[in-house]
């Protein structure tokens, strides 16, 4: 335990505590602070400096005077700057995933899965900065021809969440230094010590002074506020839940900000009665239990074709009994806490009210005695299809199965929501997989597969989940702006 002590006061004396504002670590103006703490545990890990409104606009000031030179800077140097990001954070997975663990509560080995995960994005964006594409033609009557090519949109606030402290913020900083963009990074009060580490990160792997600028503070709309309703800000980049996601966007209206919202998601888990039930239950697990299911992805509806759904809720609750629940740095914990108190109360709340409306509890049900946030991962059995636990978004380690009879029936069950996030299909029918993925109305589909995110890929939603795509070629085009030139063609009579 010493040993661990020790390691972990060595890491949270590497990272950075202040604002970073013009490629230097300040202060706030006011010279507030907030404390970040160890869910698995309560106590407080560090004390950041808390910015302010003043402040927000001093990064703001800083992003708008490089963002002309940023532009200009050749394609092959930023796609350098962030290869070398990317190496740089591999070389210290160790540390990042430390750091994630500690402030977020997730265990080890799925931190380490995150480092790998978000250090993609710096990779994949490497790689995309020098084919941002654009297209040169003649008009088809003959008279010009047409030029298009794409530009940086401008300076960008991106929002991150607390539950991926570091994927998240390479999702959105990969494509923007990509894109010629200059940035404000605002990182989760819960957890921002990662994003903090990773800023610093940049620096050292040659990001000029002002492309990137990170305002950690306790006070969310203190930053968003005067920055969105300043005309230099471009675009808002924001991922978190729907209700913020739309007061965000009417307030990018004032201005006509472009905008990505990754928002909520209330993601159904399809299992039919021709599915292979071993593997189905391997899917669920990790749909479900990835980051104790504080994910927007995570499975929240588990649908299962009458016939074999006894069957499946036996083999999926023996395997959640199986887990260890326990701080992340312990070698043999599964899972680790929720990211609060109330977070943990919500989850109890929704579990609750289940099982008055009807629900058997297969495993768990309760919160976990002692220090820390904990949830014993749980099943529900013979969920009603009314209760509120399939409309709300649990994020938390429960899963309630509820049953179908016909596929239709399913497609209707999975689309009774105002979400459209992920999605997760298992069936041995391919054309199966093809008629339902075609009629539901969600952005991602895992077909026999739970955990489908990947840098190379779009990732997004529709209807209440969000708009916009990050990850992929289309990830790119989220930071840039197309420019039509029309030529006199030198050819036409």
């Amino acid at each position: 335990m010493a040993e661990t002590a020790a390691r972990e006061a060595e890491l949270l004396a590497k990272v950075p505590t202040g604002l970073l504002i013009n490629g230097e670590w300040r202060d706030a103006s006011d010279g507030g602070t907030f404390e970040v703490a160890d869910p698995a545990t309560g106590k407080v890990l560090a004390t950041l400096a808390s910015a302010t409104s003043e402040d927000a606009l001093a990064a703001l000031d800083a992003a708008d005077k490089v963002q002309a030179s940023w532009a200009r800077t050749a394609p092959r140097e930023r796609a350098e700057i962030l290869r070398r990001g990317f190496e740089l954070v591999t070389e210290r997975a160790e540390d990042f995933a430390l750091l994630m663990t500690m402030e977020m509560g997730k265990p080890l080995a799925e931190s380490r899965g995150e480092v790998v995960y978000g250090a993609e994005f710096l990779r994949w964006f490497s790689e995309e900065a020098v084919r941002d594409y654009g297209r040169y033609l003649t008009t088809p009557e003959g008279k010009n021809k047409i030029l298009v090519q794409r530009k940086p949109v401008g300076p960008c606030l991106l929002i991150t969440p607390w539950n991926f402290p570091l994927a998240m913020a390479t999702r959105k900083v990969g494509p923007a230094i990509a894109a010629g963009c200059t940035m404000v990074l605002k990182p989760a009060k819960l957890t921002p010590l990662t994003s903090q580490l990773f800023a610093q990160t940049m620096i050292e792997a040659g990001l000029p002074a002002g492309v990137l600028n990170v305002v950690s503070s306790k006070s969310a709309s203190g930053i968003s506020g005067p920055l969105m309703q300043d005309s230099r800000l471009r675009k808002v980049s924001f991922t978190g839940s729907t209700p913020v996601g739309k007061q965000l966007l009417k307030d990018a209206a004032n201005n006509v900000l472009r905008t990505s919202m990754e928002l909520g998601g209330n993601a159904p888990f399809i299992v039919f009665e021709d599915a292979d039930l071993d593997k189905a239950v391997e899917g669920a697990m990790a749909a479900k239990m990835r980051n104790m299911g504080e994910a927007c992805t995570a499975a929240n509806r588990f649908l299962v074709q009458a016939s074999v759904a006894e069957e499946f809720t036996t083999k999926f609750a023996n395997a959640m009994k199986a887990l260890k629940t326990g701080r992340g740095t312990e070698a043999d914990t599964t899972v680790g806490p929720l990211i609060d108190g109330g977070a943990r109360d919500d989850v109890h709340a929704l579990v609750t009210a289940a099982v008055e409306a009807g629900a058997s509890v297969s495993t768990g049900g309760a919160p976990v005695d002692g220090d820390g946030y904990f949830y014993q991962p749980t099943v529900l059995a013979n969920v009603p299809n009314d209760a509120d636990i399939l409309r709300s978004e649990i994020f938390g380690p429960v899963a309630p199965v509820t049953t179908f009879e016909t596929e239709e029936q399913a497609i209707a069950l999975a689309n009774a929501s105002e979400y459209g996030l992920a999605s997760y299909i298992y069936s041995r029918d391919v054309n199966r997989m093809f008629r339902v993925s075609e009629q539901i109305e969600f952005g991602l589909v895992g077909y026999n597969a739970g955990v489908i995110s990947n840098a190379a890929a779009p990732f997004g939603g529709v209807k209440q989940s969000g708009m916009g795509r990050e990850g992929g070629a289309e990830g790119l085009d989220e930071y840039t702006t197309v420019q039509y030139i029309g030529i006199a063609d030198p050819y036409a009579k």
